[in-house]
């Protein structure tokens, strides 16, 4: 984008992410999920990181909450109730490690961290301030614009889980945590002292209230949060102490002569603390001494969050040695020495670069959404099904649109709703392809039908064998790679042609059935392995009408002939030709070229030049050869033993069962004495091999006089 682009797009995200904070923190209606919240401010806080010329003072990254609602009493806070600075993933919060480090100990590349972390889970809840004046509670507040919130006494005062007056611990409570009691109590019976925290609903409160309003006709609670922030601002008590809500403290401020003041060194006796006098504290937190604990704390709990009776969406990581919070201080609207590490997001924002169309069994085309790539619930989502023509009208969806995107039952990427405030005039309508992406047929719309389909009944089946053929044992051989497993890819939108396997990545294997970490792994790396190919296997792998294994072979060799590979080279070494070499050399077959080779006949030459005429089938070979793929040349001829071979030169056919080699041995023999394996019996060829069973090649052999071996004599024969 050009900075002109990149000045409109911060506009537009600063009013979008404004309309939608003033719904959901003010008139406590949920617009948009906070996590595609959440992604539309990294976006802006990334963009306003790389050009700090656009950030202004009313930037949604510059203030903390949203503004006091007229109906309560405002309140003052002594400090300001601070936002913490969001982190998505482990190198976020390395990059924010790095950031502090260069902050503190600027002129010391090499420093050793000489902090702790206290880690804690963030609780999806209403921030709340509370104060007390010689340890009795006389106000608490919600957060509002960080300075000035509501005066909301009357219903914190029914959450039986605050205290209305401080618990005073006996000495040897204090000294158990390492504090002095007698200068803590000191403090708290002649000081102000603000306790934080988060007042949510529980899981279980929240059920059993929508239960109650469904059989009483009332409006349902949409989730905790809402829950939690409604009762609060109720104006009768009564109603607010119905709810049941819980209070977890998560910071303590001391105050003397109205100035904060540290009674604690750290941040896990600060919460020791906090519990002595009377609150809840989330049992969970611990201190970690490296970013590794922080991670592996991070990941247990985004796998086990459910066990839990309230809802979380992340962690909060804070220095746990509080002598370094004043060191760092404040930047913009949150603290240096605190992130937020947010859990993988159910929703999330991103653009539509592309949309592709995938053709199914019964020939319907059904839009796939090319998306930037953005990480939901784990994932790296980079394609959603649009589903059909009447819902890309129902949501008016164009390509280069930001879309909100969740995953839908944490599996299936889905479009939620278009930000058509975030458009600029780029936008591109999406239309059906007059032509079916796979063979080229008409597309058609039958009848009332939603979809538009292929005309051509054969096109799914024929795309799918192609693809299982290329993918099959005497062809490339990819493991775990069968008929039901590609089916699966084509239908979730993956792959159209064979050429896109390689461009699969593990994140999109893990959003189908029985695909999990070990399985994906083991695909991918399966691919990868298969990115250099032997030549004769590769021709074979196309498919070509009337090409088989042996014509396959044959087939290689005239490619090699007609290549620039000097095979004077090879040593013992393999040569590689690209498959845009091999594409050039291929285009050129002429039915006098093919007929040179033995066992071509009229149908399998012409079928040749078919194929190499055909564009589609040429789009698929220059995608191959985009993904990288490379063509191996084997040394098949032992100069050295073909030298004194009596079968140099020679053709060879083999028919029935061999017992002491594999017919693949064999052949592989018979070609490192420079000697060639047909397919056919003719008046060509120079010798028969029959094996155990031998077929009716053995009676046409007899007719035209070939001289046929047993095994015995074929391995008397290829040991001379």
């Amino acid at each position: 984008m050009t900075k002109n682009q990149i000045k409109n797009r911060i506009v537009k995200l600063k009013d979008e992410i404004n309309f939608h904070r003033y719904n959901y923190h003010v008139l406590d209606k949920e617009t948009i999920s906070e996590s595609a919240l959440d992604a539309l401010k990294y976006e802006l806080f990334k963009l306003e990181q790389e050009y700090p010329e656009y950030i202004t003072a009313d930037s949604p990254t510059q203030r903390v909450g949203s503004q006091a609602v007229e109906k309560f009493v405002k309140s003052s806070h002594f400090s300001p109730m601070l936002s913490l600075f969001d982190a998505f993933s482990e190198q976020d919060m390395l990059d924010w490690q790095e950031r502090i480090g260069r902050f503190l100990f600027p002129k010391n590349a090499n420093f050793k961290i000489p902090w702790n972390y206290y880690t804690e889970l963030k609780l999806d809840g209403l921030a709340v301030n509370l104060k007390y004046h010689q340890g009795k509670l006389v106000e608490g507040a919600s957060r509002g614009d960080g300075k000035i919130g509501e005066n909301i006494s009357s219903n914190i005062k029914t959450i039986e889980s605050i205290p209305l007056e401080f618990i005073i611990p006996k000495e040897v409570d204090f000294k158990r945590v390492g504090l002095k009691g007698s200068e803590i109590i000191k403090i708290i019976k002649s000081n102000w002292i603000e306790v934080r925290g988060e007042a949510i609903m529980t899981k279980k409160t929240f059920e059993k209230l929508n239960l109650k309003y469904q059989a009483e006709g009332k409006p349902l609670l949409a989730n905790t949060r809402n829950g939690a922030a409604g009762s609060l601002r109720q104006l009768n008590p009564k109603l607010s102490a119905s709810r049941k809500l819980q209070f977890y403290a998560y910071d303590i401020i001391f105050y003397k002569n109205n100035k904060k003041i540290n009674v604690v060194l750290d941040r896990e006796r600060a919460e020791k603390l906090t519990k002595m006098l009377g609150f809840k504290i989330v049992p969970h937190n611990k201190v970690c001494r490296t970013l590794e604990e922080v991670f592996a704390f991070h990941r247990y709990w985004e796998k086990h969050k459910e066990k839990l009776d309230f809802n979380i969406d992340g962690v909060v990581v804070k220095i746990n040695e509080l002598d370094f919070w004043n060191k760092l201080g404040i930047i913009g609207k949150a603290p240096r020495y605190a992130m937020a590490y947010k859990f993988s997001a159910e929703q999330g924002t991103t653009r539509i670069k592309d949309v592709i169309w995938q053709v199914g069994r019964t020939g319907i085309l059904t839009p796939t959404a090319v998306l930037e790539p953005v990480r939901l619930g784990g994932a790296l989502i980079s394609r959603a099904t649009l589903h059909n023509m009447d819902e890309i009208r129902r949501l008016d969806i164009m390509i280069n649109d930001t879309i909100i995107l969740e995953r839908a039952g944490d599996v299936i990427p889905k479009v939620v709703s278009v930000l058509k405030n975030l458009r600029t005039g780029d936008e591109q309508k999406i239309c059906t392809p007059k032509k079916c992406p796979m063979c080229e047929s008409k597309v058609i719309k039958v009848g009332e039908e939603v979809a538009y389909r292929c005309s051509n009944t054969r096109c799914f089946a024929v795309n799918l064998r192609q693809i299982i053929h290329f993918v099959s044992k005497n062809a490339i051989d990819i493991e775990n790679l069968g008929p039901k497993v590609v089916e699966q890819l084509i239908n979730a939108g993956l792959i159209s042609d064979l050429a896109d396997l390689y461009n699969i990545k593990k994140d999109d294997l893990l959003l189908l059935e029985r695909f999990a970490e070990k399985s994906a792994e083991n695909l991918i790396s399966a691919l990868n392995e298969r990115r250099k190919i032997d030549l004769a296997r590769f021709v074979y792998s196309l498919g070509i009408r009337h090409v088989g294994q042996e014509s396959a072979q044959s087939l290689a060799s005239i490619i090699i002939s007609d290549s620039s590979i000097d095979l004077a080279k090879f040593g013992d070494q393999s040569l590689e030709l690209s498959v845009s070499d091999f594409i050039n050399i291929a285009s050129q077959f002429d039915l006098d070229k093919l007929s040179q080779i033995d066992d071509f006949g009229p149908k399998v030459s012409q079928s040749i030049i078919d194929y190499f005429q055909d564009k589609h089938n040429l789009k698929i070979l220059k995608k191959l050869d985009k993904a990288g793929l490379k063509l191996i040349i084997k040394k098949t001829i032992n100069s050295q033993l073909a030298q004194n071979s009596k079968i140099f030169g020679k053709t060879f056919v083999i028919t029935g069962t061999l017992n002491s080699l594999t017919r693949e041995s064999a052949k592989a023999k018979i070609k490192e004495l420079g000697a060639k394996v047909l397919s056919a019996v003719s008046g060509k060829l120079d010798f028969l091999v029959v094996g155990d069973n031998p077929g009716s090649k053995l009676d046409k052999a007899r007719e035209l006089r070939i001289k046929i071996l047993n095994e015995n004599d074929f391995l008397k024969l290829i040991e001379q």
